[in-house]
């Protein structure tokens, strides 16, 4: 099975982070090349998920994980929100005119698969949900994308040449920007802006000669 095209980010416990849990999955899905109907379902999903994420009681300090993966072999996308609360949610059938209550009714209506598992390395617990994705589109080989959708295993732009990504790190601050650190298969590691413009592509960095290199 190909690797999987994975990012994750960690938002505060307001209000906010709804529409700017959407707003970064719309861009990482359209950096991946993920198209169609599925963009507006997985806003839909991570919307109510997050929702319920937020108000379940927990230390002030804790924050809201999100995590999202395309499998793309399986053509599924993953979305998976995590939270420090106890307790596991259920579906609920709200009473005629209640305004509240519906949110995993909508989840289970539009995604493939859901569902609750405990929360690894911590206390609390994971949400997830799957979505089939047959709307997708080849990835350009070469093409420009925001820092924070940069994953290990391709090659990214730097200093005039290319370079292979070893790992990537680096969240999302709750009050807003963050910053990415590539750590590369040679030089020093680049800590970027993790809405940076960066060009990568998929494969192995080729040789450095004859590139006329730009030193950094």
């Amino acid at each position: 099975m190909g690797e999987p095209y994975e990012v994750g980010f960690r938002l505060g416990r307001r209000r906010s982070s709804v529409p700017r849990a959407r707003a970064l999955l719309h861009a990482v899905l359209g950096s991946w090349g993920v198209a169609g109907d599925v963009v507006d379902e997985a806003e839909l999903v991570l919307s109510e998920l997050v929702t319920n994420a937020l108000r379940v009681r927990v230390p002030k300090d804790r924050q809201v994980g999100v995590r999202i993966v395309w499998l793309v072999e399986d053509r599924l996308l993953r979305l998976e929100v995590s939270d420090a609360g106890a307790g596991w949610p259920e579906v609920q059938v709200p009473e005629e005119g209640e305004t509240h209550g519906r949110g995993l009714l909508l989840v289970e209506a539009v995604a493939h698969q859901w569902g609750v598992e405990k929360r690894e390395g911590g206390i609390g617990k994971t949400v997830w949900a799957t979505l089939k994705t047959p709307n997708c589109v080849a990835e350009a080989a070469e093409r420009e994308i925001a820092a924070v959708t940069v994953r290990a295993g391709q090659c990214v732009r730097v200093w005039g040449t290319w370079h292979g990504v070893r790992s990537v790190s680096g969240e999302w601050r709750p009050s807003g920007g963050g910053a990415v650190v590539l750590v590369l298969d040679d030089g020093p590691a680049l800590r970027v802006p993790a809405a940076e413009p960066l060009t990568v592509r998929n494969g192995t960095a080729p040789s450095r000669a004859g590139e006329g290199a730009v030193p950094g």
